[in-house]
């Protein structure tokens, strides 16, 4: 067993180790994980979440390397959370795409981890929330979260982070793309990548149009940039990292900041009693409990949602 208040006063000094073993006690669902999170608790709230998505070949790995080197150049500590749809066994932070921010490993301002999603739909690991609490209690000004692809079901990212990036790359038919995956509703800062390539002005045009024939916006509200960049020789991206700050400015003074993290919280909180209570429910297969409600089913004195009322009541109150 770890000692949690050893690993957490070594983590806000800025001990990679000690970091690491936070996150790994968060992934493997460790029985400190509560005594992890009660610790981390006061510690949190100052770290700006930026959400990366986009399509597989947009150059996201690429892009969050030049963010980290940006913010880097302004003496800010970053943290990179890369999801990897991966096995869970491939670990390190340094594997596949992650060898493209080989450049940052020996710089003691940037944390980057890979992370698995296990199966988890959304793009992001379902322990992100916590490993994004960790790197935040750690010090990190900042925290990238590279989501595994954006698509049908990988939106997920909107929930987690403060400001989601979407990037986009010409030739590789992301207008559609955008329409079917519902990513006009969840980008703030959209950024076409690899714009040195033919078609570059065209996605901008058309992400511009489609952005356009989204939900009308009041005065005042944030209207999401279009940054184009050639981030493989970091071309446009101190012009990304001023579009997030502007729109950081531009929630704080609006109160959306403060309103994104509280829902955030709740969500966190819920999926956690959810996640408690479906395992309840798993461990009721054979029990006495469930068979006798089926039994009533059948029987014609309940319907199944009554049925499931019951259920739901005896397991809150046990």
């Amino acid at each position: 067993m770890q000692d949690v208040s050893t690993l957490v006063a070594r983590a806000r000094e800025g001990a990679p180790r000690a970091v690491a073993r936070l996150i790994s006690l968060v992934e493997g669902a460790s029985p400190q994980l509560r005594e992890v999170m009660a610790a981390l608790a006061p510690l949190t709230g100052n770290a700006y979440v930026v959400g990366l998505t986009g399509s597989p070949g947009v150059g996201k790995s690429t892009s969050t390397s030049a963010l980290v080197s940006a913010y880097r150049r302004q003496g800010r500590r970053v943290g990179v959370l890369a999801v990897d749809p991966s096995s869970p066994f491939s670990g390190g932070a340094l594997l596949g795409d992650r060898v493209r921010m080989s450049e940052h490993a020996s710089d003691p301002g940037v944390y980057i981890r890979s992370m698995a999603t296990r199966g988890h739909l959304g793009g992001l690991a379902w322990s992100a929330p916590q490993a994004i609490r960790v790197l935040d209690a750690a010090g990190c000004d900042v925290v990238l979260v590279e989501t595994v692809g954006v698509g049908q079901s990988e939106v997920e990212i909107a929930s987690q982070a403060d400001t989601s990036v979407v990037l986009l790359a010409p030739g590789m038919g992301d207008g559609i793309q955008a329409a079917k995956a519902g990513i006009l509703e969840i980008g703030d800062v959209y950024v076409v990548n690899k714009a040195d390539r033919d078609g570059a002005d065209a996605t901008a045009r058309e992400l511009n149009h489609m952005l356009g024939l989204g939900e009308s916006r009041a005065p005042g509200d944030w209207r999401p940039p279009i940054v184009r960049t050639v981030a493989s020789r970091g071309e446009g991206v101190d012009e990304v990292v001023e579009a997030l700050e502007k729109h950081r400015a531009w929630m704080e003074e609006h109160g959306v900041l403060a309103e994104r993290r509280l829902a955030r919280a709740a969500r966190e909180v819920e999926t956690i009693a959810v996640t408690a209570l479906r395992e309840r429910i798993g461990d009721l297969h054979g029990d006495r409990r469930l068979g006798a409600l089926a039994e009533r089913i059948l029987g014609g004195e309940l319907d199944p949602y009554r049925a499931a009322d019951e259920l739901v009541a005896g397991l809150t109150q046990g």
